[in-house]
């Protein structure tokens, strides 16, 4: 097939349309902005995105999924109340509304009624924000590229956000309502107002930050989750492998805590080389039993205590 020599678009992301083909030569239209799905190649030349998402893609979907559900949890147990027999219909509402909205979005994007899609490849940060590389070639007009050179990874978040919050409108006030009957009227809705809440900064989150999100994610998970088990287990007074025991709910969020420790370092690794990667999953208990191994050295009562005694 021959190809029909333009001069090249100028701008990063500007790109020449394919019209027709005309016997055995593509014509191209003006240099602008490629449709929705598609992506300019080296040739400056919107091409259709057929690739499927990577590993590591697939990685930043599932942490930007989980986003929500954790947010969830953590305001549902922090309104529940210990006494509340709800919390746990709840958990289990939250994971289902993330879940269905999880496969109704992947059945909605292209291709429609399939669990996969196709995606353009991220080569680089700028690919995420497009709108920064609009040329002006006079200094004074602007040429338009603006386009999800990342299709789809950028808007199928916000598509996502949005069926969880019908779903979470849809199912959850009718089933506070039935069986929160520890809370009072004020406080059986207050984590459904919390989603309110979070779901817009994390839209906002995914808007601003989409691209330093998807480099630096792993990195996030392993410090937030290193960061929310000390602070949970101090919390909790928990200082040895027995008080661990004495409760199922510190095993939960021990084992959920782990969950994240190796999804974290899955996704630094990405498993490329699984001789070499899986072994660092041996590592996913270590902070939770240096922890507990260090605690007792490091009681605020024993070390005042020992200070006392040395003056």
């Amino acid at each position: 097939m021959t190809v029909d020599i333009q001069p090249a678009c100028i701008g990063l992301y500007c790109g020449r349309t394919v019209q027709y083909i005309n016997a055995s030569a593509e014509i191209y239209g003006e240099c602008g902005v490629c449709p929705r799905g598609q992506r300019t190649d080296g040739d400056k030349i919107c091409r259709e995105c057929t690739g499927s998402p990577g590993h590591y893609d697939w990685l930043y979907l599932g942490f930007m999924a989980m986003l929500p559900l954790i947010l969830h949890w953590f305001f549902i147990e922090w309104y529940s109340g210990k006494k509340s027999s709800s919390a746990l219909f709840q958990h289990l509402t939250a994971l289902f509304e993330c879940s269905v909205a999880a496969i109704v979005t992947l059945l909605v994007s292209d291709p429609v009624g399939f669990l996969y899609i196709r995606s353009c490849k991220v080569v680089m940060l700028s690919d995420w924000y497009t709108m920064l590389y609009n040329p002006s070639p006079d200094y004074i007009t602007a040429v338009h590229c603006t386009h999800e050179a990342v299709y789809p990874l950028y808007t199928i978040v916000f598509i996502y956000y949005a069926f969880c919050l019908v779903l979470m409108m849809l199912l959850r006030p009718l089933l506070v309502k039935k069986i929160a009957c520890g809370l009072g009227k004020s406080d059986r809705f207050k984590s459904i107002y919390a989603a309110l809440y979070f779901f817009p900064i994390l839209t906002v989150l995914q808007a601003v930050g989409g691209g330093l999100l998807y480099y630096a994610f792993p990195y996030i998970i392993l410090v937030l989750s290193l960061v929310t088990l000390a602070v949970y287990m101090s919390a909790s007074e928990v200082e040895s492998f027995k008080d661990l025991l004495v409760r199922k709910k510190r095993l939960v969020v021990l084992s959920s805590h782990w969950l994240l420790h190796a999804y974290g370092i899955i996704s630094i690794s990405k498993l490329e080389r699984l001789g070499q990667d899986l072994p660092l999953l041996a590592l996913v208990p270590a902070p939770a039993l240096f922890y507990l191994l260090t605690a007792k050295y490091t009681e605020p009562s024993r070390i005042l205590s020992e200070g006392a005694n040395g003056h």
